[in-house]
Formats: structure tokens, C-alpha cells, sequence
């Protein structure tokens, strides 16, 4: 992260999903999806958890217009994918599900990394767990 000085203060320089890139992102998850006649909901978000772009395929669950955001925006906060989550609660971790609010361990949220900082998250909903992650993967590979 480049450092520049401003007024006597330090500013830290951070990439940040632009909207343009959301939309990226979003048609290659959704391509995945399509390929594999998976309905689903896609959402993106900032660094802080906060929504940039939410996308509902034709016919999907109504529930996964709530779950996809609070998946990407837990793979965005904890700086990794909801599977790793997931996998502590299972295997007896339970206090995993009070370190914040609205957790969502749940695998089909991946962190969206640059230069190797996150800069915010993925979340896709609507298929299988594994089939979510599958899809949230494919909106990834467009980053760089």
C-alpha cells in the first residue's frame, strides 16, 4: 500500500472495486452460472462490507437476495472465504458465530483480492454451497 504525506499527515492509498468492475465481475459469475443452469443471486462488496452491486437471476429463491450480500460481506470483513467459517462452526467452533454481527458461515463467500490486499467481497447464493463458491470463484478471475 503506497503511503503518500498530505498536511503533515500520513494518507494510506487503497484500490477499491469501482462499479465498472462489479459489473465485470458479476457477468463472469453469472456467465458460470448460466453455463451450468444455476440460478442465482451475486452480490459485491467494498472493503467494508458495504453493497456496490446486487444481481437476481431469473427464477432464483427469494431468500438468497439476503443471504448472497451477508456472504460476500463476510468473506470482505474476516479477509477470507465463508467456507473457512464454516468449517470452524462444524467442527465445534460455535463462538466463531459471535464475533460479529451478521455472520454468515456459510461457504459461497470469497473475499475479491488485489495486489494481495482485499479490497471486498463476493457472494453468491441460490445453488449449492460448493456451486456458490464455484461461481463466486469465476466473478474472482477477472481481478487482477
Amino acid at each position: 500500500m503506497a503511503r503518500r504525506k498530505a498536511s503533515g499527515e500520513l494518507l494510506l492509498v487503497r484500490k477499491t472495486i469501482s462499479l465498472a468492475l462489479a459489473k465485470q465481475m458479476v457477468a463472469a459469475a453469472e456467465a458460470e452460472a448460466a453455463t451450468n443452469l444455476w440460478n442465482v443471486v451475486i452480490a459485491i462488496v467494498d472493503e467494508g462490507g458495504h453493497l456496490i452491486l446486487l444481481h437476481r437471476m431469473d427464477d432464483t429463491q427469494l431468500a438468497s437476495v439476503e443471504v448472497a450480500p451477508r456472504k460476500a460481506r463476510t468473506a470482505a470483513m474476516f479477509r477470507r472465504s465463508t467456507k473457512v467459517l464454516e468449517d470452524a462452526v462444524k467442527g465445534g467452533r460455535t463462538p466463531v458465530l459471535n464475533l460479529a454481527q451478521d455472520i454468515t458461515p456459510v461457504q459461497g463467500g470469497l473475499p475479491v483480492i488485489s495486489g494481495g490486499r482485499v479490497i471486498g467481497g463476493i457472494g453468491v447464493s441460490g445453488v449449492d454451497s460448493g456451486q456458490d463458491e464455484q461461481i463466486a470463484r469465476a466473478g474472482t478471475g477477472v481481478v487482477k
